[in-house]
């Protein structure tokens, strides 16, 4: 339906834009404006504005902007229409008359919702009676009681063939209608339709303005078949495109600003999962309908948030199902949008955990959720024996096939770095070590090459690509020197590779997009050392465009090869160099000291320089080199 231009702006003036974004967003009053963390990314500095007088929002951290309507229609995913109808309903404005088709469309779908409302009102009102009885003893055996029948809606179908279907049309509706919404199913014999639903426990499922579309259902039946029941699809229902609880997730999301749950909403694998869930207080916990994770419920997901943790029984089909999902995000993932996975232990169920050990449990477990890429380096890696070298080549061929799924480049190349690094150091160290490597964010490896540094010191050079990423015009200047630069710290070195990969796929340079990459690979340690970068006004300190700046980093590969070759010829000499023949000695000494020579001026230049922001930590570090360096050259 096309609205005409007036009423739109009679419905925009008499909305108030801070009061629809500030139920979903927290936002503060500054100036005559409103500002508050963006809705649309994971950031601890607010960039979301809302300007009242003005009628519009911006986002400055994903460049979005956009007006009452398109901000229900980016966070609810409500059609253009939908955001219109509720935003009117709000304000108590009359919708225009539609054209001829457009009103009879409308009024055939607030029929049909009008009848599954009335539905719904049955099978709660049929769990309170007395035929509901092992209804009711089979929710409070699952934890559920009366408060928490009334905060889900839950229900109960009676065990009759036409008990919905003789009350409704007893107060207007049509056979045709209760089919076409899902309620009566019509017999291809051509017999009188009966009740989808009988003798099952219901539960509601709701769309994004909280109304009820459809129904899913559990049998009492030990022998019923088939134990779970979906409402078919129908002009309010599609099964592939809904999740359960999913406003209801959101809006408890909203709040969460730290931690693992902050990051997006959890999947469980069914209705009475996500119940439990919600009442032992993680109440951001949704489920898909009975099938696989499809795409457009991927979507719905990520838009609530851009790591949704999934979260399996322990059994096989719970770990057969991640894997599908695994499979089907592939080639959607992208910096910021990616998945977790949780495999709960002893092959429980998120109901189980909650009942048995308890909702602190439960989020202990989602804590420690495992990245995507773990999930696929597990899955090849357990597939069958690495015992001969055509099973290792098998292996490595898997994760290289799998790789080739992802379309995003950035995201491809970082995967593909990532898993030929654990597959050396798994090789290299033997059976086992690629375990100890998976989910440890560089934990795992080989010590000595890629474990944490000790001490600050191994953190040198950070300060001058931190301000190569901010300020992206110069960083191809500073690429040659940023690709020769060798980092004593694996998470440093992670942090400059993520900034190629982002450079190179063509997409927006900056810090939160490198820790989008940086979190697809769990490199949690190289996220921590961007998070003082990413709480810093773009700009507010930084003096990234001068020359002294580029001078540094084109000196920091030179001077880093340097402390290594006078480290080499200290320890050559510690392990005894009176082994060379005299002749030897002498020419790799006269080299040495030839290398120290011509790059003196480069040092007392660094260290003489008048001191500048953007070069000071670097000198600091030469003025202690050429002091060992002089030390050493008077030994020589």
């Amino acid at each position: 339906m096309r609205f005409p231009e007036e009423f739109l702006s009679e419905l925009k003036s008499r909305v108030r834009l801070s009061d629809v974004v500030g139920k979903k967003v927290s936002l503060k009053k500054r100036g005559k404006d409103w500002v508050g963390l963006s809705p649309f990314s994971s950031e601890k500095t607010p960039s979301f504005y809302v300007h009242d007088d003005r009628g519009f929002y911006k986002c400055f951290s994903t460049q979005k902007s956009g007006d009452a309507i398109t901000f229900l229609t980016e966070t609810e995913r409500l059609t253009f229409y939908e955001a219109v109808e509720k935003l009117a309903r709000d304000v108590g404005l009359e919708l225009p008359a539609p054209s001829p088709g457009e009103a009879q469309q409308y009024r055939r779908r607030a029929t049909l919702i009008d009848w599954v409302e009335k539905a719904c009102v049955f099978f709660e009102e049929q769990l309170r009676k007395p035929a509901g009885t092992q209804a009711r003893e089979y929710l409070q055996k699952r934890g559920f009681g009366p408060e928490a029948w009334t905060r889900h809606r839950l229900g109960f179908a009676p065990d009759g063939w036409r008990s919905l279907s003789e009350l409704l049309t007893k107060q207007g509706a049509t056979n045709e209608e209760l089919i076409e919404a899902g309620l009566l199913v019509q017999p291809d014999d051509g017999r009188q339709p009966w009740d989808r639903f009988r003798n099952r426990v219901i539960f509601p499922i709701t769309d994004h303005s909280h109304r009820v579309i459809a129904f899913g259902a559990r049998t009492l039946d030990p022998d019923g078949k088939p134990k779970y029941l979906n409402s078919s699809d129908s002009p309010l229902f599609h099964k592939g495109r809904t999740l359960y609880r999913y406003m209801d997730a959101r809006e408890a999301l909203a709040p969460i600003k730290e931690g693992p749950l902050s990051r997006g909403l959890i999947v469980t694998e069914g209705y009475v999962d996500a119940i439990a869930l919600a009442e032992a207080g993680i109440g951001t916990a949704v489920a898909p309908l009975g099938t696989a994770l499809t795409e457009e419920q991927l979507d719905l997901l990520w838009r609530a948030g851009p790591e949704p943790i999934l979260c399996f029984d322990g059994d096989a089909a719970g770990i057969r199902a991640a894997w599908r999902a695994c499979d089907r995000a592939l080639p959607l993932i992208e910096p910021g949008k990616t998945l977790f996975f949780v495999l709960l232990p002893d092959g429980m169920d998120p109901d189980d955990v909650v009942r048995v050990r308890g909702g602190q449990a439960m989020r202990d477990l989602l804590g420690q959720a495992r990245p995507l890429v773990d999930l696929l380096w597990s899955r090849e890696l357990e597939a069958e024996p690495l015992d001969t070298p055509e099973r290792k080549a098998g292996f490595e061929a898997r994760l290289m096939a799998a790789v080739i799924q992802i379309k995003h480049p950035g995201v491809k190349k970082a995967y593909e770095r990532e898993l030929r690094d654990r597959l050396f150091w798994h090789f290299r160290q033997g059976k086992g070590s690629g375990a100890a490597h998976v989910g440890a964010g560089g934990q795992g490896r080989n010590p000595g090459k890629m474990g944490f540094s000790p001490g600050p010191t191994g953190l040198a050079g950070l300060g001058l690509l931190i301000r190569a990423i901010l300020v992206p015009e110069h960083f191809e200047s500073a690429r040659e020197a940023l690709a020769k630069s060798e980092y004593d710290d694996p998470d440093v070195a992670a942090i400059r590779e993520a900034a190629f990969d982002v450079y190179q796929s063509a997409e927006k340079l900056d810090l939160p997009t490198v820790a989008a990459h940086l979190r697809i690979l769990d490199r949690k340690r190289a996220v921590e050392l961007l998070e003082p970068f990413l709480r810093r006004q773009p700009g507010a300190d930084l003096d990234v465009g001068s020359r002294d700046w580029l001078d540094a980093m084109e000196r920091f590969p030179i001077a880093r090869t340097l402390v290594a070759e006078v480290q080499a010829t200290k320890r050559a000499d510690e392990e005894g160099v009176e082994i060379m023949s005299a002749a030897h000695q002498n020419r790799l000494m006269q080299k040495v000291i030839a290398r120290r020579s011509a790059s003196r001026s480069v040092v007392d230049e660094a260290v003489a320089t008048p001191a500048s922001e953007g070069v000071q930590e670097l000198r600091n570090a030469l003025g202690g080199m050429g002091a060992a360096m002089e030390s050493k050259h008077s030994e020589d």
